[in-house]
């Protein structure tokens, strides 16, 4: 059976963008212990530290906004997904671009998971 990575990287970033917009907190089910975290350059490794590291953010509401996300397989089995966008942070008018890419592998039962995960924001 082939893989239609494209669309299990449209249904991940669907459900990772509206879990992190409502309840950050939510986001560490799809990290394991040897998932790494590198935001704005700060690493966090595994599902805990990575979930410290989201919930510590330094606002209270969020909204993404991006398009279809890019994807291609990886020889392990796994998925790259990379999306840019725009996020609007609590009351702020003028939206942030962004750009993050993950690595999609399966766990030992076949569910899938962060392993990688890179945020950078996009200011010119």
């Amino acid at each position: 059976m082939s893989l239609d990575f494209s669309a299990v990287a449209t249904q991940f970033v669907a459900h990772y963008y509206s879990t992190f917009d409502t309840d950050r907190k939510n986001l560490a089910g799809l990290y394991r212990e040897n998932s790494m975290l590198t935001f704005e350059g700060s690493q966090s490794l595994g599902a805990q530290a990575i979930a410290e590291k989201l919930t510590s953010l330094p606002f209270q509401k969020v909204k993404h906004e991006y398009g279809p996300p890019d994807a291609q397989p990886t020889a392990n089995g796994g998925i790259v997904i990379l999306v840019t966008g725009q996020l609007i942070v609590d009351d702020e008018q003028r939206p942030l671009g962004f750009s993050q890419a993950f690595q999609l592998t399966q766990d030992a039962s076949g569910q899938w998971f962060v392993f990688n995960d890179i945020f950078k924001l996009v200011l010119l």
